[in-house]
């Protein structure tokens, strides 16, 4: 397998607000801690230090019995055990639970996780490194994670549950596995023999990434809540979250930055079976959007206090929350997520909690030997490719055309001609100006839809070699979108079994350009 890297400016698929922070753009550094060089970890792992022995046993309690019932790789083992240690740190990545890992990107995050660990342990080797797996088993949003494409095929899990999807049973997924082709005994076998989803994504991710230490965790817990508490009750009776937020913001939007998340005045859904609702406030106290719960004031401290369990962060707390329940210096996000993080360092700072190192994920795309072969005929370069596809069919055209299609130098002694003949007529009537220059609009016009005439004629003659040039696009933008945004990691794991051992080769954490794999 060959690695071709391009800047990930040159493939027009991140935002400015996302260049600017991987280029370090002075204006930005205050809405950050460190940047993502390794020897900055240095400093990161000293402030981490702080992090409570008592968050370290409930952590290390927490996992221990999220994984009963599962083997376990010694690598796994190990790293559960070194949790307790001080000179332990997590890096950490976060996905929905996407049916049967849902797009390839979810699998980069997870590869970039881990070799950022490997290489911290290079660098740091007195410390331990335990790569972490988050994952969203409180989001709701079912509609996100309910189907995926495989070999261009979408398929769907139909399902009337409600709530947090990690509590939905996954039986009828098992089912759904026997419509798919080639071996999906690992998603087969998860799906059938659990009871929650959550479940059955820590069986297969650990099945496809446990022999790398790779830790899953669960924070839909009370024990782990209970850690949190002080963070609900700031939220729920002051609303000090969306303040610092929103201050955020506006330090964004001077800098022509276009927020990402807003905050509520309450961040936290009040979450149990089949329910996952906004909590929200009045003069009475509390209610809960689209139900008949309430609380006053009294009622929902003694919640708090006893069920913690039932307060669910959004985006806006997801963050602090993770920070306070693992031992973490870094997390792996792709350019949406490191973007809104930026927004949330002023909440960070006011509950005197460490904010992370941002790792922007590793970005690919897979070329397959045939789609190889028709590229190397196209004589393109690489980053020709992310180009919009009617530009990149008129290069390939301007480039490979016998004749010559482009009439810019006409064009351009046309209006040479003209800017003489309006001095001239000028000389003679300045009212003549207008009447020259609609002449010269209209010539100019002329010519440029003579041009596109002559491009389109070539691009008949043409039809089949760009043809293949769209079969080559497609590939890389099924869709219309990035690959890995699109395919399922299995277009590729069904083919190759070694797969993941080669993105675990490949990738460079630290390197922010976009890899393209070519056999």
């Amino acid at each position: 397998m060959h690695l071709h890297k391009l800047a990930l400016a040159d493939t027009h698929s991140f935002s400015s607000f996302f260049l600017d922070y991987i280029s370090q753009k002075d204006s930005l550094k205050s809405f950050y801690n460190r940047f993502p060089f390794i020897e900055n970890f240095k400093n990161q792992m000293e402030e981490k230090k702080s992090f409570p022995a008592q968050h370290r046993e409930v952590l290390h309690r927490t996992i221990k019995r999220q994984y009963e019932g599962i083997s376990t790789s010694p690598a796994i083992d190990q790293h559960l055990q070194s949790l307790k240690n001080p000179k332990t740190f997590t890096v950490t990545t976060g996905h929905q639970l996407n049916i049967f890992t849902g797009p390839l990107y979810f699998i980069y995050k997870i590869v970039t996780v881990i070799n950022t660990c490997k290489q911290l342990k290079q660098h740091y080797p007195e410390y331990n490194f335990v790569p972490v797996y988050w994952m969203a088993s409180e989001d709701h949003d079912y509609d996100e994670i309910k189907y995926f494409r495989l070999y261009g095929k979408k398929y769907v899990w139909e399902t009337t549950q409600t709530g947090a999807v990690g509590r939905f049973n996954p039986q009828a997924l098992a089912m759904l596995a026997e419509e798919l082709p080639g071996d999906v005994s690992v998603f087969k076998k998860a799906y059938a023999q659990n009871h929650t989803l959550a479940e059955a994504v820590r069986q297969y991710v650990n099945e496809l990434f446990g022999h790398e230490g790779l830790v899953v965790i669960d924070a839909d817990d009370k024990e782990l809540k209970s850690l949190f508490k002080n963070v609900i009750t700031d939220d729920l009776l002051h609303h000090t979250s969306k303040k610092l937020v929103e201050e955020k913001n506006r330090q964004l939007e001077s800098l022509h930055y276009a927020p990402q998340v807003f905050a509520r005045d309450i961040n936290f859904f009040y979450l149990d079976n089949g329910i996952r609702q906004r909590i929200e406030r009045n003069e009475d106290g509390f209610t809960v959007a689209d139900t008949d719960l309430k609380f006053n004031v009294n009622e929902i401290q003694n919640l708090i206090e006893a069920a913690p369990e039932k307060f669910s962060p959004n985006v806006i707390l997801r963050p602090l929350y993770q920070e306070t329940i693992l031992p973490n210096l870094a997390y792996v996000g792709g350019p949406a997520e490191v973007v809104y993080w930026l927004q949330l360092k002023g909440i960070f700072d006011y509950f005197k909690t460490p904010f992370p190192v941002l790792m922007p994920r590793n970005f690919a795309a897979q070329l397959d030997a045939p789609t190889q072969k028709k590229f190397e005929k196209t004589g393109l370069e690489l980053k020709d490719l992310f180009e919009e596809k009617n530009y990149l069919f008129n290069h390939w055209i301007t480039k490979n055309s016998n004749g010559h299609l482009s009439l810019d130098r006409e064009i351009k002694e046309a209006k040479n001609i003209f800017s003489i003949v309006k001095e001239r007529a000028a000389k003679v009537d300045r009212s003549l100006l207008q009447h020259v220059e609609a002449q010269i609009l209209r010539l100019t016009k002329s010519l440029e839809g003579i041009e596109q005439k002559m491009v389109r004629a070539e691009k008949r003659k043409q039809s089949d070699k760009l043809r293949q040039l769209e079969t080559i696009k497609d590939f890389l933008f099924p869709n219309g979108s990035p690959q890995e945004r699109v395919d399922n990691f299995l277009n590729f794991y069904q083919q190759d079994s070694l797969f993941i051992k080669h993105l675990i080769q490949s990738f460079d954490p630290f390197d922010f350009r976009f890899v393209v794999f070519m056999p």
